[in-house]
């Protein structure tokens, strides 16, 4: 973690960070405005989902996140540009979203590029699951989105089925979001990306 982010987190934890807490919150009160909800699950550096902050500020964005310096980099970029439509948890998306989120609460859920675990031993490590989609579905509102990305075949595959497959969603159009540093990495590679939505049924 550089000093920077360090400072960062140390600072502005208290304006943008949220703590597990033991029941649901109301996120309305979480945000300066009363706005539709994005929640974006493993944000890494937080680029894309600054992006989106910046681009769209009638929307409220909530980012989880277990990585320290990136946490620490999304809340220096979002004080620096006044931001007021992030929140932040620097917890397990599990936890957060089984203790912490209301039913019906958010408009749009977004996971881009979780770690694909390509060593098979370690495939039950993939966080898209049939039980992670039925921890996301109580929190999405009616028609709401659940939209992944992933540059790993086969992950992309088995991603496809899952949501295809679930009798809570139907298949929905792919919503814009901006490219991240790890998707131009993995273009220049030859990765293939594969962009997959739902909607809430």
């Amino acid at each position: 973690m550089s000093d920077s982010q360090r400072r960062a987190l140390g600072q502005l934890w208290d304006q943008y960070g949220l703590e597990v807490s033991d029941g649901p919150i109301d996120l309305r009160e979480q945000f300066a405005k009363d706005q539709p909800v994005t929640i974006e699950i493993g944000f890494g550096m937080g680029d894309s989902l600054l992006e989106m902050a910046t681009e769209e500020p009638s929307r409220n964005f909530l980012g989880i996140e277990v990585h320290k310096p990136g946490i620490g980099h999304l809340l220096r970029a979002a004080d620096e540009r006044e931001l007021a439509n992030i929140k932040v948890y620097a917890n397990d998306s599990v936890k957060v979203l089984g203790h912490c989120i209301p039913d019906a609460s958010a408009e749009c859920l977004q996971i881009f590029f979780p770690d694909p675990w390509p060593k098979r031993r370690h495939h039950k490590r993939r966080l898209i699951s049939r039980g992670f989609l039925d921890l996301i579905l109580p929190v999405l509102q009616h028609d709401g989105v659940l939209h992944v990305a992933t540059d790993w075949k086969h992950y992309a595959e088995e991603i496809t089925a899952l949501l295809h497959g679930h009798d809570g969603f139907r298949v929905t159009d792919i919503p814009w979001r901006p490219k991240t540093k790890y998707e131009l990495r993995g273009i220049k590679l030859g990765h293939k990306v594969t962009d997959v939505a739902v909607r809430k049924i």
